[in-house]
């Protein structure tokens, strides 16, 4: 597949990522799909890591995915191996054997136990990786591994990616400051539960595992679960977090202790600005598209509306036409199967009052709707009018592109 241009609505750059203290990772070319660029990418963590993770709920999840499930159970980290290219999924015991031997080389380099070690692949789906092809890469990767490679990491671990993404941010604890750095990779096959992406954070803070573990799985539900370019969730999802405990805190004894409350907001940032990436890089994408419900009967049935409304290709093609077809939004509300009154319902797009008591405002005029629908960034607002529910949720247009670029996905 031909490299593709960086989407439109990619950042300025990579940000800059501080070394977190605890973590040395590196990157480099192992030849699993792409050629003349790196696609296998190492985190080795410090003795005394905890680890929180969240996953796929695809019932047909990768070998990845289930040892990481298994591992987690321990709560402890010294490595994490990442490739792209292939996710391999749905390949068997043959995928299960390649996943056993990853993991014991890295045990062997990191000097830990195979179930401190955390395994992610992406790619194409029922391609099988031989067994031998990571793990004899490893050592010389090991020997490459320093505090500053969060770049390379983050390109290493893309596929159809344009750009790697990144974010970083800061909080305190009793007083302390931390930090929170994390890369993911993501563009097509996005839908919530998670998508087909990976996300990998660590952060310097002495977190038990058990309240990192609260605090991820509430980041990334109002996240990377808040985000959809294409409906479709993939085998492969997953978000890893790990705390070297390096910065000195004092450990929060659980996840609602009131001193973790700004470290929780800085996990939180940090995936919602790598979802947001995602979606800003979804495939084919020229429009960033925010959509934002309230009034719902409570925030679940808000979040389910307005995913209805992210997922429908007639919202998506019209965005993408820049056609101000508000009627298909209340086609997409409508069908959600959340309870909605037709007679309450408002719709807004950028800003404009469109819809009230059950028919279009008076003298409403398309004209400031239609250019704003010209700009990158569209947003949405749905009032539904029956309590207090609300949710936001993040999407892109849907392009001639989307299809060129998965046609030839495996070419």
């Amino acid at each position: 597949m031909a490299q593709l241009p960086v989407s439109p609505l990619a950042p300025e750059g990579f940000p800059t990522l501080p070394p977190i203290a605890g973590v040395r990772l590196g990157a480099m070319e192992a030849g699993i799909k792409y050629k003349g660029r790196h696609d296998l990418a190492l985190w080795l963590l410090d003795e005394g890591t905890t680890a929180a993770g969240t996953f796929t709920k695809s019932l047909t999840a990768g070998a990845p995915v289930q040892w990481c499930q298994e591992a987690l159970k321990g709560g402890s980290a010294r490595a994490i191996v990442v490739n792209s290219g292939n996710s391999n999924a749905f390949t068997g015991q043959a995928g299960r054997d390649t996943v056993k031997a990853t993991g014991a080389a890295a045990a062997k380099l990191a000097g830990c136990q195979p179930s401190e070690v955390f395994i992610a692949s992406t790619g194409v789906i029922g391609e099988p990786i031989p067994a031998d092809r990571i793990p004899n890469k490893l050592p010389h990767l090991f020997g490459k591994v320093t505090p500053d490679q969060w770049p390379s990491a983050a390109a290493a671990i893309m596929t159809t990616d344009t750009f790697p993404k990144g974010a970083t941010a800061t909080a305190e604890i009793g007083g302390v400051e931390v930090r929170v750095n994390g890369v993911a990779k993501g563009s097509g096959m996005i839908a919530p539960d998670m998508a087909t992406m990976l996300g990998f954070l660590c952060t310097d803070a002495a977190v038990p595992a058990d309240v990192l573990q609260g605090v991820l799985a509430r980041a990334v539900e109002r996240s990377f679960n808040c985000i959809t370019v294409d409906s479709d969730t993939s085998t492969s999802d997953t978000v890893i977090l790990c705390a070297t405990g390096k910065a000195g805190n004092v450990p929060p004894a659980h996840a609602f202790d009131p001193g973790l409350a700004e470290f929780a907001e800085a996990v939180e940032a940090v995936c919602l600005d790598l979802a947001q990436q995602i979606v800003r890089d979804g495939e084919g994408a020229t429009k960033f598209v925010a959509i934002k419900v309230m009034g719902a009967e409570s925030d679940a049935a808000a979040k389910r509306i307005g995913l209805s409304v992210a997922n429908s290709p007639l919202v998506k093609t019209a965005i993408a036409g820049e056609d101000a077809n508000w009627g298909r939004i209340v086609m997409a509300v409508g069908k959600s199967g959340e309870m909605a009154d037709r007679d309450r319902l408002q719709i807004h797009i950028g800003g404009t009052k469109i819809t009230d008591q059950g028919k279009v405002v008076p003298n409403y005029d398309e004209g400031p709707v239609a250019q704003h629908m010209k700009g990158p960034e569209i947003a949405i607002a749905i009032d539904i009018g029956l309590g207090g529910g609300q949710a936001t949720v993040w999407t892109c247009d849907l392009t001639h592109a989307y299809i060129t670029i998965n046609g030839d996905y495996r070419s």
